[in-house]
């Protein structure tokens, strides 16, 4: 563009120069303030009809809005009245009735020299009559003995009450128990003791003597040990003494239960003495 025609020219012309004006961009730049104001016309003549279109219904309607005709229902007239009596008591219920149980009279034994002798009402009855009937003081028609409970008996009865039985006496010293007397920690306790405790007598090593020794003794409530006795085994070779003597330095033991309590008991205890081959 030339100098003299900047100062006369338009921005639009002055940003544009030299392009292509064609494009779009030129022209919607061009007509933007008139497109603009036909739009704020047309926002214009839109208000303004809505607002002479609502002052024109209120003149015609004197300005006067009526309220809708509403009915005030009261709900309490439509619910059923509430009754509060009281419930009627259940009907009883039915008692069941007992039949009656066929009786016959008790018949007192009577001895006499001819049994022909013997009236009618006074012999005792027959075994079939005393399958489905039951002794009373009259006889009576009913329904056969099926296990119903009789009445109880009138009378003073011989107003004897029997001794208590008495109970057989528990002994000092329980042979058999249900619980039997055991060395603490059972067998491996008593394996680990005799290990450490036990010394086989050299007169039975030298003559390779072996076996069994049963020992008996007593276990007290407390678990002590007492009159600690060999009844078999080796006689000879100190087989013996040596099973009297590891028992009798055990200390204490587990003593036996018979009706969920301690008690004192005999204990057989076998203690086998073996060489090695």
């Amino acid at each position: 563009m030339e100098v003299n025609r900047i100062l006369q020219a338009d921005v639009l012309d002055i940003i544009f120069d030299g392009r292509n004006k064609d494009y779009g961009a030129y022209d919607l730049r061009r007509t933007y303030n008139r497109r603009l104001l036909r739009a704020l016309g047309g926002s214009a003549f839109l208000l303004l009809s809505l607002v002479l279109g609502y002052t024109l219904s209120n003149l015609h309607g004197n300005g006067k809005v009526e309220k809708p005709e509403t009915t005030t229902v009261d709900l309490t007239a439509v619910l059923p009245p509430q009754k509060n009596d009281p419930l009627p008591p259940p009907p009883p219920r039915p008692r069941a009735v007992q039949p009656q149980v066929a009786t016959i009279p008790f018949t007192k034994p009577l001895i006499v020299p001819n049994t022909e002798e013997i009236k009618k009402e006074e012999k005792p009855p027959e075994q079939t009559e005393l399958d489905n009937s039951r002794i009373g003081t009259t006889r009576m028609e009913g329904v056969g003995d099926i296990g119903t409970p009789s009445p109880p008996v009138s009378g003073t009865g011989t107003g004897v009450v029997d001794a208590p039985k008495q109970t057989e006496a528990e002994p000092d010293i329980f042979t058999k128990v249900e619980i039997e007397s055991m060395y603490p920690g059972d067998t491996p306790a008593w394996q680990r003791y005799l290990n450490k405790n036990f010394r086989y007598p050299e007169e039975a090593i030298n003559e390779t003597i072996q076996g069994t020794v049963i020992v008996k003794f007593i276990v007290d409530k407390e678990g002590n040990v007492s009159d600690v006795e060999a009844i078999s085994g080796p006689e000879t070779g100190g087989l013996r003494e040596e099973a009297v003597r590891v028992i009798k330095k055990s200390g204490k033991w587990k003593p036996a239960i018979q009706n969920g309590r301690p008690v004192k008991s005999y204990k057989s205890q076998p203690i086998i003495f073996k060489l090695d081959s």
